[in-house]
C-alpha cells in the first residue's frame, strides 16, 4: 500500500505547472485561513488571559460615562478588596503623526503599579515615575515605534481633553500577560485633573479592584454594586473577563462572520484540489484500464487517486504555513501591535491554528477525492481501454 502511494505521489509531476497552480492556490487559501483565525484568536486575547483575581466597576449605564473619583475609597474598604486603583481615558494624539492611534490613560501611579502588577518596568524608571507629575510609562512597542527613550519629552494634542499636553518619558515597561498592551502611554491622573475647570473634575473612567479570592469575585461584585445602589450614580462591576467579552459582544457579528469566511475559504480550497484531482483521472482512465486489466483491484485504483490528493493536500498545507509564519507573525503581526495594540496586544499565531488548518486541508483534499477515487474505482476494463481523455 506504502508503494501505491508513493507511485500515485510521483504522477503530481506529470504536469508540473497545474500542480504547481494548484499547490498555490490551495496555499494561498491555507495562508487566508490562518490569517483569519489568528484575528480571532488575536481579538479574544484580552479575555482569555484576564487576571482572574481582578474586578472592574463602570458607570450602569455606559462605559463611557464617568464615575466619582470617591468612589475609589469605599470599594477599598469592601470586604475582599486588596487595593483599587481608577482610571481614565484621555484619548490625545501625536501632533505631527496624527493618524498613528495609540492609548494614553490616566492612572493613580501607585495603586495602578500594584493591581497592574503585570506591567513591568526596571526599579528606577518605576520610581522616577512615581516621583514626575508629568511622567509618563510607555510601552517598548510604542517606545520603538515612535523612537522614545527614557528623559525624552513628548508632546501630545488632547481630544476629549483638548490642548497640548507635555509628557517626560519616565520609563518603559513591558509586560508578563499577553493581555496588556505594549502600545500604550500611562501618565499621571493627578496631571490631567488638576489642569481642568472645576466642572470636569474628580471624575474616574473605571476603578480596577484586586481581590483577595476569585471564588468570591461574584460576591464582591454584586457588594460593590450594592453600596452605590442608592447613589445618584450606580456602578456595574464584573470581572476583567466579563468586562473584556462584553466589549467584545459589541463586534460578535463581525467574529461570527470571520468564523465562517474561514471555512469557506478552505472549501474553496477543497474544490480546487478536486478539479485537479478530476482532471487527473480524466487523463489516466486508458491507464487505469490497463491497469485493471494487469490484475489490479479497484481498491488500488482508488488509492492512487487518493494518494495524489494526499501528496496535493499535504504540499498545500507545508507551503500555507511557510509562508503564513513571515507573513503573519513577522510582518502583520508585528504591525499591528505596533499600531492597533489597544486591539490586538498579542497578534501571532497559535500552535493550535497551524495544527488545525493541517487537518483541515489535507482532510478536505482527500474529502475531494472520495468522488474521483469512487468512479474510477468502477471504471469498466473494456470502456477505459476505448475512452480517450
Amino acid at each position: 500500500m506504502v508503494r501505491l502511494l508513493l507511485i500515485a505521489v510521483r504522477n503530481l509531476r506529470r504536469n508540473k505547472m497545474r500542480t504547481f497552480l494548484t499547490v498555490l492556490g490551495a496555499a494561498v487559501a491555507v495562508l487566508a485561513f490562518v490569517l483569519l483565525r489568528t484575528v480571532l484568536s488575536a481579538w479574544q486575547v484580552a479575555a482569555e488571559f484576564a487576571a482572574k483575581d481582578r474586578i472592574a466597576s463602570r458607570h450602569k449605564i455606559s462605559f463611557v460615562m464617568a464615575l466619582p473619583k470617591r468612589y475609589v475609597e469605599d470599594i477599598r474598604a469592601v470586604p475582599g478588596v486588596k487595593q483599587a486603583t481608577y482610571m481614565n481615558w484621555f484619548g490625545a494624539r501625536h501632533p505631527t503623526r496624527p493618524d498613528e492611534f495609540f492609548p494614553t490613560i490616566a492612572v493613580d501611579p501607585e495603586s495602578f503599579l500594584q493591581v497592574m502588577d503585570e506591567v513591568v518596568a526596571p526599579p528606577e524608571d518605576r520610581q522616577r515615575w512615581l516621583e514626575d507629575k508629568k511622567g509618563a510609562l510607555v510601552g517598548d512597542v510604542l517606545a520603538r515605534k515612535l523612537g522614545l527613550k527614557v528623559g525624552d519629552r513628548l508632546t501630545l494634542t488632547g481630544t476629549i481633553y483638548p490642548g497640548d499636553w507635555e509628557f517626560n518619558i519616565s520609563g518603559i515597561y513591558t509586560a508578563t500577560r499577553k493581555s496588556i498592551d505594549r502600545s500604550t502611554l500611562w501618565f499621571h491622573w493627578d496631571y490631567m485633573n488638576d489642569s481642568l475647570p472645576e466642572s470636569r473634575r474628580d471624575q474616574v473612567g473605571w476603578i480596577t479592584s484586586r481581590i483577595d479570592d476569585p471564588g468570591r469575585g461574584p460576591d464582591i461584585s454584586a457588594a460593590i454594586d450594592r453600596m452605590f445602589d442608592e447613589r445618584d450614580t450606580q456602578t456595574a462591576t464584573m470581572s476583567e473577563r466579563a468586562m473584556n467579552l462584553s466589549f467584545l459582544g459589541m463586534f460578535s457579528a463581525v467574529l461570527s462572520a470571520l468564523n465562517i469566511i474561514s471555512f469557506i475559504i478552505l472549501f474553496i480550497m477543497m474544490m480546487i484540489v478536486g478539479n485537479t484531482i478530476a482532471m487527473g483521472v480524466r487523463e489516466r482512465t486508458r491507464e487505469y484500464g490497463v491497469l485493471r486489466a494487469l490484475g489490479f483491484e479497484p481498491a488500488h485504483i482508488r488509492l492512487f487517486v487518493v494518494g495524489e490528493a494526499l501528496g496535493l493536500g499535504l504540499c498545500a498545507a507545508v507551503l500555507g504555513l511557510l509562508i503564513s509564519h513571515p507573513i503573519v507573525d513577522l510582518g502583520m503581526g508585528r504591525f499591528i501591535e505596533e499600531n492597533l495594540g489597544s486591539w490586538f496586544p498579542y497578534f501571532r499565531v497559535e500552535p493550535v491554528t497551524y495544527a488545525l488548518a493541517t487537518v483541515m486541508a489535507v482532510g478536505l483534499a482527500l474529502l475531494a477525492s472520495a468522488i474521483p477515487a469512487f468512479r474510477a474505482g468502477r471504471l469498466v476494463v473494456t470502456d477505459a481501454l476505448r475512452r480517450v481523455a
